[in-house]
């Protein structure tokens, strides 16, 4: 592991507590992504909270897609954080999606940042009734991991799973209008089962 990816696995488990779960996926021509599992109790009394956390996506800078030469230090970086209710599906199956987007940098050459829509081409899990998800802004759960100068920072962004209409309208009418429309609502984004946010008023 290189001394950048031990300082983010420092960093989750000072933030999330040791993992209960851990997996690894390789792609062909990138670097192997771990998944690790944490399980928290949740303080408003409804059940535990399982967060799924990206290790190896910030090994790396993700690189401009329109620049000629990627720099090798300097570039955003990032893991991805998801968070779901525990019991209610069966979640454990999004570890391979969340490796696929983690990896996305590597094989497609996007920037995940704040804001963006990943879609993975099918259910997070069996049965779920979200195929994409929509990037958070970072700092609430994890804090961001300072690096020496060069480096940019290590930022560790939530991911608010979206069902397809919800994707679609986000697309029409942003990111913001969209989280507004769920805390308007009282959306539970941690609920696997939830159905989508009314859009039509």
């Amino acid at each position: 592991m290189s001394d950048v990816l031990e300082l983010v696995q420092a960093r989750l488990y000072a933030a999330l507590g040791e993992p209960d779960a851990r997996a690894a996926v390789t792609f062909l021509g990138t670097d192997r992504i771990e998944v690790l599992r944490f399980v928290s109790e949740d303080t408003g009394g409804d059940g535990d909270i399982v967060r799924y956390a990206t290790l190896g996506m910030s090994d790396h800078p993700m690189a401009d897609p329109t620049a000629v030469l990627a720099d090798p230090v300097r570039g955003p970086r990032a893991e991805l954080v998801l968070s779901v209710r525990a019991g209610l599906a069966d979640t454990d199956k999004v570890l391979r999606p969340l490796a696929v987007l983690a990896a996305s940098p590597q094989v497609e050459g996007v920037v995940v940042a704040p804001g963006a829509s990943l879609d993975v081409g099918g259910p997070l899990w069996p049965g779920a009734p979200f195929s994409s998800v929509l990037v958070a802004e970072p700092g609430g759960l994890v804090e961001d991991l300072t690096l020496d100068e060069p480096m940019d920072p290590v930022r560790f962004l939530p991911l608010l799973p979206m069902t397809p209409n919800e994707a679609a309208w986000k697309r029409v009418h942003g990111a913001k209008e969209l989280q507004e429309r769920w805390l308007r609502h009282g959306t539970d984004l941690r609920d696997p089962l939830r159905s989508g946010v009314p859009l039509a008023d």
